[in-house]
């Protein structure tokens, strides 16, 4: 099962939804309307092997908490995840049991590599 967990109010993630292609086979998932689980949360952390490689230091809150100033353990890194949607780093894309994290260039070309097979 093929899933995109994004922010459907992020132009970046509306960006690249809309560049996708349109026989993509993926579950969209927003996880503003429809919080991720922390069953969801665990797989993704299965295919990533680390909770860090999933939080967004980007997140507003991330500055306005001064978490950058806190030594976070991958404790602290689940907790947030769950706590706030907006510290899930966007988009994720889980395609054929990998993962694909975040909007780097590289990252997306890779997702529309393998989508487009």
């Amino acid at each position: 099962m093929n899933k995109i967990y994004y922010l459907a109010s992020c132009d970046t993630c509306r960006k690249i939804i809309k560049g996708l292609p349109k026989d993509a086979d993926l579950i969209f998932h927003d996880i503003k309307q429809n919080p991720i689980t922390e069953a969801e949360l665990e797989e993704m952390y299965k295919l990533s092997g680390s909770y860090e490689a999933l939080f967004s230091k980007k997140a507003q809150l991330y500055k306005s908490m001064d978490l950058k100033n806190k030594s976070l353990t991958e404790a602290d890194f689940k907790k947030y995840i769950l706590e706030h949607y907006t510290f899930l780093s966007r988009p994720v894309f889980i395609i054929d049991e990998k993962i694909y994290i975040g909007n780097s260039q590289q990252n997306i070309l890779q997702v529309m590599k393998v989508l487009t097979k």
